[in-house]
């Protein structure tokens, strides 16, 4: 298979990318260590969809390491980036990505990756499990199964298991502890207000920053605004986290309210139109729009571009949204998640135990295939424990352990 990227000149800046991020990725250098010599994957044919820059690079040549032939293809138009896909080309990876590349090409990029007959696939956002079931059923026979990487592609999953049509086994990788509590909260929340800050180059402290959404990521991107000084506002559909957020000690109101009052606006939850056209009616002049969710569908640009007289792009990755009544509105990265396109994602030492919970997921499925149904399974909490530990260590951090009497007081009945 011959790979299709920008361009392969590229790739000397993306190795230094990849060496920069290896220098504070302990779990994954840990894991290349030991399975570059006993290579589980040999023989095997691995589809990765993710958002291609330099920590999942890492991932995949530590995959390569382990033996598996890998093919690339990215999970976000705009995330991907052209030295890193001709890096990993040089590298021995088969790539099919580029930055921006259109709706068409994106789903191209997809079906020539399939074309290798996958073993094993790691998906990140679902659409490679649904195009697999959906266009190439073909292939299903032969996979083994595969693991997923987001909140979105987990409940995706869970949809086609509850209608019977999952027809492999896939881990839930985002569920893992440490994914979730980590990659979900410390990464998502730094690594958007990166890419906001350095789109727009304002400030944050003193502005009223609306977050949709307070999961896990949303938790994260609310604790690092009201860090940065922001008045932290957020609306939410499920009661328990809304009270959880006003513990929290932040302003909890519908969108409907809160749209009158932002000056930045954040999404962060998986769901469609969380912001729409009532809500742009009554936005300030100047209100900047974000989406850290995984789709470009939780801000409505479709009704954005319907009350708008003008678009047109005012600076690298905003653009401004024109009203009749000469209201201007700004809107980042196109909708897309703005801490990948328009940033480099999350810290090299958060994707380090989020990378860790992808390879030891998809070696799971791979060792234990034969016994999974095909249904959604979290991963074995003692890897999750194992990895801490791994990641403990690498930090030079000690932690107490139960004497033999506390484990018998505590589990012994």
């Amino acid at each position: 298979m011959k790979s299709m990227i920008r361009d392969i000149k590229l790739a000397p800046s993306g190795h230094d990318k990849i060496a920069w991020v290896k220098n504070f990725m302990p779990v994954l250098n840990h894991i290349d260590a030991e399975y570059s010599k006993t290579k589980p994957f040999a023989g095997k044919k691995m589809v990765i969809t993710m958002h291609l820059e330099a920590k999942t690079a890492y991932l995949g040549l530590v995959l390569m390491h382990a033996g598996a032939e890998l093919i690339v293809t990215g999970s976000n138009p705009l995330s991907t980036q052209d030295d890193v896909a001709a890096a990993m080309v040089e590298e021995g990876a088969t790539v099919f990505a580029w930055h921006d590349c259109t709706p068409e090409e994106y789903d191209m990029f997809i079906d020539k990756a399939l074309e290798a007959k996958p073993d094993l696939i790691i998906d990140d956002g679902g659409d490679l499990v649904y195009r697999i079931h959906n266009e190439h059923p073909d292939l299903i026979p032969n996979i083994i199964g595969g693991s997923e990487e987001t909140t979105t592609g987990v409940i995706r999953l869970h949809a086609l298991e509850n209608a019977g049509k999952l027809k492999f086994p896939m881990i839930a990788a985002n569920d893992a502890y440490c994914k979730y509590l980590f990659d979900n909260r410390y990464g998502t929340g730094q690594s958007t207000w990166d890419g906001i800050m350095r789109t727009t180059n304002l400030v944050v402290a003193g502005k009223n920053v609306v977050i949709a959404g307070y999961g896990w990521c949303g938790k994260g991107a609310a604790m690092r605004a009201k860090g940065l000084g922001a008045n932290v506002i957020i609306t939410e559909i499920d009661p328990i986290k809304a009270i959880e957020a006003v513990f929290d000690g932040f302003r909890v109101m519908p969108m409907s309210e809160a749209a009158a009052i932002g000056d930045v606006f954040l999404t962060l939850t998986g769901c469609k139109d969380v912001i729409r056209k009532e809500h742009f009616q009554k936005m300030k002049n100047g209100a900047i729009l974000a989406n850290s969710g995984h789709f470009d569908v939780e801000i409505n640009i479709p009704e954005l571009k319907e009350i708008s007289t003008s678009v047109r792009r005012v600076r690298n990755n905003i653009d401004e949204y024109k009203q009749a009544d000469g209201k201007k509105l700004y809107l980042l990265a196109e909708g897309r998640l703005v801490n990948l396109a328009a940033g480099d994602g999350h810290p090299a030492e958060i994707m380090d135990l989020s990378f860790g919970v992808q390879f030891f997921s998809i070696l799971h499925i791979l060792q234990h295939h034969a016994e999974l149904e095909n249904k959604v399974y979290l991963m074995p909490e003692e890897i999750d424990v194992e990895l801490a530990k791994i990641k403990l260590q690498s930090l030079g951090i000690k932690i107490d352990a139960l004497s033999q009497e506390q484990f018998d007081y505590l589990y012994k009945a």
